[in-house]
């Protein structure tokens, strides 16, 4: 069933209202604070609406109307408005979405090109949703996975902190007669305590400009090529950035290849998802692979992060000319495995937190109860 385009309406937009002010004249605006930031949950809502409306017979610009009228953010408002006009002058739908590259990326973009000549948009749609929604759970994942471990590591300093700067102090004269006798553990937090307290302004002046330096060298090409090298080589995080990668690289290949998108779009498709330039520099190789003739397993042969049975299900799913459901079945296992691995990790961090924020706490009082005892037995 092909889409079919209803004569467009007047531009929904409202006409500027006419200037009264003098030429040159100051005029002072207050912030929109109503309109928010474009995210996933707008693309998603727009999908799936949009999907549901061209299922039931809604042709695209009536089912682009109905959408205007949900929606409630006036930034999603400007968008829906720029895609009607679009279409309003004869502008195929994927054109009008590429106008729009910080809300939808270039595989959404292709598969929608791929799915407008062949009347499946609504399937498409669907898709992506349910890519979308795989997505969303996966990062809810990750968040849960690392946030508790994260929290007690931040908990542990605060208290630590609290400590030093609060209670230490209290003793330091009461210590002062048997200093000679204190632990090695209490002078040395004795003296962290000091030095927070004397030079906390450098110590903040100091802070802020390793994390300025830090920042910038972070977005400098060399300083963001050596951190995302990194994380592909670290003993333990190289594995779950690398099945995090491929999940969504096969993801979108999959999707992509079953709905009639060209191999070099889906994976330069592939390529634009991952914002990390060493699995960039991998991607170039693959593309670079196919224009030659080669094949895009023998692409991922070459990677040491892709497991065997992932190369082998490749290779044997682009000989089958199955890619597009292999692709879907190993990203399939990669987000079961980047699962299990997070919930596992996590698992484990809890208790490690607990033993360390133990031995913190146990070394905090151990260094202030045994000066106590001591100066208590010099009283008696």
């Amino acid at each position: 069933m092909a889409l079919e385009l209803q004569q467009p309406t007047p531009n929904p937009r409202k006409p500027a209202a006419p200037d009264t002010h003098a030429a040159g004249a100051f005029e002072f605006k207050l912030p929109n604070w109503s309109q928010r930031r474009l995210g996933d949950r707008d693309r998603m809502f727009f999908t799936e609406q949009l999907g549901l409306l061209l299922e039931t017979g809604a042709n695209l610009y009536s089912a682009l109307q109905t959408l205007r009228k949900q929606s409630a953010n006036p930034a999603m408002l400007d968008v829906i408005d720029g895609l009607m006009a679009d279409i309003g002058e004869g502008r195929p739908f994927s054109q009008a979405l590429a106008r729009h590259p910080k809300l939808f990326s270039q595989s959404y973009v292709n598969l929608i090109e791929a799915s407008e000549t062949g009347g499946f948009m609504h399937k498409v749609l669907h898709e992506l949703k349910v890519m979308e929604d795989k997505r969303a759970e996966l990062k809810s994942t990750l968040f849960s996975s690392l946030s508790y471990p994260v929290f007690l590591m931040l908990f542990s300093l605060a208290v630590v902190a609290f400590v030093l700067v609060a209670v230490f102090p209290k003793f330091g004269d009461l210590f002062a007669s048997i200093h000679d006798q204190l632990p090695p553990t209490t002078l040395f937090l004795m003296a962290a305590s000091n030095v927070m307290i004397d030079y906390w302004a450098y110590g903040l002046i100091a802070l802020s400009a390793i994390s300025l330096l830090a920042h910038r060298w972070l977005t400098t090409a060399a300083g963001r090529a050596t951190v995302d090298g990194y994380l592909l080589r670290m003993p333990v995080l190289k594995q779950l950035v690398a099945e995090l990668y491929m999940a969504q690289v096969l993801r979108v290949m999959s999707l992509s290849l079953g709905n009639g998108v060209s191999m070099l779009d889906t994976l330069q498709a592939c390529k634009d998802i991952i914002d990390n330039r060493a699995f960039k520099q991998f991607m170039d190789s693959v593309i670079a692979l196919v224009e030659e003739g080669g094949g895009v397993a023998r692409g991922f042969e070459r990677a040491e992060f892709v497991p065997p049975v992932a190369k082998a299900m490749l290779s044997t799913g682009e000989e089958s000319g199955n890619l597009a459901k292999v692709a879907a079945r190993v990203a399939d296992y990669y987000e079961q495995e980047l699962t299990r691995r997070l919930r596992t990790l996590s698992k484990l961090a809890e208790p490690i937190m607990l033993l360390v924020m133990g031995g913190v706490v146990g070394l905090l009082v151990s260094s202030l109860i045994l000066p106590i005892f001591k100066l208590s037995r010099a009283v008696t």
